[in-house]
């Protein structure tokens, strides 16, 4: 998600899903000329806690979510650009704290529709990225690492 200054993210394709989730965390929101702004970070190397990212978007929408427990909740919505591969196309993302599941994003059906065809027995076909590949803001334990990310 160049957009957000995250170049690698592990990510479940969710066919169950229509709406696109990132594991977010310490969100603060704040008004620019009358929009609405998140900042919130984000794991994007599965099993570390330590390295985060700082990332900053428009919110779009701030709407009802069902969850894969089957609870509702109220979460922020933003617009990024996906890539994958060499192909990128702009998703809808829900902001949601997604700590306990196993990959810190989901691709759901309307990132999917027209782009993505679902092969439940491969995996990786984009090709893997390095775990050092990552752009924006790094954070190791509140060190700051220059950089910034914005969309």
């Amino acid at each position: 998600m160049p957009g957000l200054g995250i170049a690698a993210i592990k990510a479940k394709l969710d066919t169950g899903a229509k709406t696109s989730a990132l594991h977010a965390w310490d969100l603060s929101l704040r008004t620019v000329a009358g929009r609405q702004w998140v900042r919130f970070r984000v794991h994007p190397l599965q099993r570390d806690k330590v390295t985060s990212v700082v990332c900053e978007a428009l919110v779009s929408d701030r709407r009802w979510v069902t969850n894969s427990s089957g609870t509702r909740e109220r979460r922020y919505i933003i617009t990024t650009s996906l890539q994958i591969g060499s192909s990128r196309w702009p998703i809808e993302l829900s902001l949601a704290n997604r700590d306990a599941m196993g990959f810190p994003m989901i691709i759901g059906r309307e990132a999917m529709r027209d782009r993505l065809i679902v092969d439940p027995k491969a995996s990786y076909r984009a090709g893997r990225k390095p775990t050092g590949a990552l752009d924006g803001s790094v954070e190791k334990l509140g060190t700051p690492v220059a950089g910034g990310a914005s969309t």
